[in-house]
């Protein structure tokens, strides 16, 4: 076989190993760079610049890249459907090790996982115009909710504070004035109660307040963490 067989044959193989299947490769290729453009509109511009966690950002990458991967160079050991559902499950328990995934990050590995698992799986059969759109909702939605509706980023502290007696619900009022006083925030939306410790006369009250900018979270001391594993 010559290399002008080579060019115009689709699939090139040497000693019976195939090399290159051009279609499929072209489709591969395609199908990639479609869903990690989606993945960095997603990640990178929409949460990144909502919560600037570049912890997060890293992982959710990387783990969309490899999500992809796995499931198209699998597909054709006819991967079932319980498979691509599985990998919601176990990324879904995973802890690694530092304090639990906050609602809104695992809501983003939900839809990483998700967008991957479509992009590589979605049936030959349904045309480039179906994933195009399919890609386009779940960014307009995600642009909807992070961008337009959910203008406000609310904000939250935990405080250990040793007035409990105000903590009670008819002196809820007085709780919010003292706590606006003492920690300068005016806008107090809401205030929960935690751990309360009547030995110390101390509980733990977590305030949420609206900010204009997301403040950035510093990630956790990893060498606490491992430790409190350990005990």
């Amino acid at each position: 076989m010559n290399t002008i067989d080579l060019l115009a044959t689709d699939i090139v193989k040497i000693a019976g190993i195939k090399i290159i299947d051009v279609p499929n490769f072209l489709e591969f290729v395609l199908r990639f760079t479609l869903n990690t453009a989606v993945i960095l509109i997603l990640i990178r511009w929409l949460y990144y610049t909502t919560t600037k966690r570049k912890d997060y950002l890293f992982t959710y990458i990387l783990i969309a890249s490899i999500v992809f991967l796995l499931c198209f160079l699998l597909e054709s050991v006819k991967l079932q459907i319980g498979f691509a559902l599985g990998l919601f499950a176990i990324f879904g328990i995973i802890r690694y090790r530092t304090n639990s995934i906050p609602i809104k990050e695992m809501t983003y590995l939900f839809l990483v996982i998700g967008v991957s698992v479509i992009n590589a799986l979605t049936s030959t059969n349904s045309s480039l115009a179906d994933l195009l759109f399919t890609n386009a909702v779940i960014v307009f939605i995600t642009f909807g909710l992070e961008k337009l509706w959910l203008l406000k980023h609310e904000s939250s502290k935990t405080i250990i504070y040793e007035k409990i007696n105000l903590i009670k619900p008819d002196k809820y009022e007085e709780l919010l004035n003292d706590l606006r006083e003492r920690t300068g925030i005016r806008k107090i939306n809401r205030v929960e109660t935690g751990k309360i410790d009547f030995l110390r006369d101390t509980c733990e009250i977590t305030i949420f307040y609206y900010v204009a900018q997301p403040e950035s979270n510093p990630p956790e001391d990893n060498d606490k963490n491992d430790n409190d594993d350990d005990e």
